[in-house]
């Protein structure tokens, strides 16, 4: 799966108004920022989603593709459990700083797993 797998797929995840809990497991391919911009902003449209896990492991997305990311699921204001798993990408303390951003506007969130193993974030992305 690439960028272009990944818009299509976002297109069609934003047509699903009433998922309550959806599990994608992406790990392994060519995403970039741009799908996970494209993913984030199908998800938005998810309203009534209560249960979120992405994994995005093992691609290429950067601070950038978080960004845009969190942006989108920040306004999935049903949110009461996220698992996002980012291992083994391109995410510095930068993008830390926008997954924190984004997760504390999820106020319903009750269950939040993050795993950012095998980035380069130092320690001032881990304050």
């Amino acid at each position: 799966m690439d960028d272009i797998s990944s818009k299509d797929l976002g297109e069609r995840i934003s047509k699903c108004f009433t998922l309550s809990s959806l599990h994608l497991f992406l790990r392994n391919n060519n995403i970039g920022d741009k799908g996970a911009m494209c993913f984030g902003e199908g998800i938005s449209n998810c309203v009534t989603l209560t249960s979120l896990h992405l994994d995005l492991g093992f691609n290429s997305i950067s601070n950038i593709g978080v960004m845009y990311l969190e942006k989108w699921i920040s306004k999935c204001v049903s949110l009461d459990s996220l698992r996002l798993d980012f291992t083994k990408n391109n995410i510095s303390e930068g993008g830390v700083k926008y997954l924190g951003e984004g997760i504390l506007k999820c106020v319903t969130l009750t269950s939040l797993h993050l795993n950012l193993s095998s980035n380069i974030i130092n320690e001032n992305g881990a304050m």
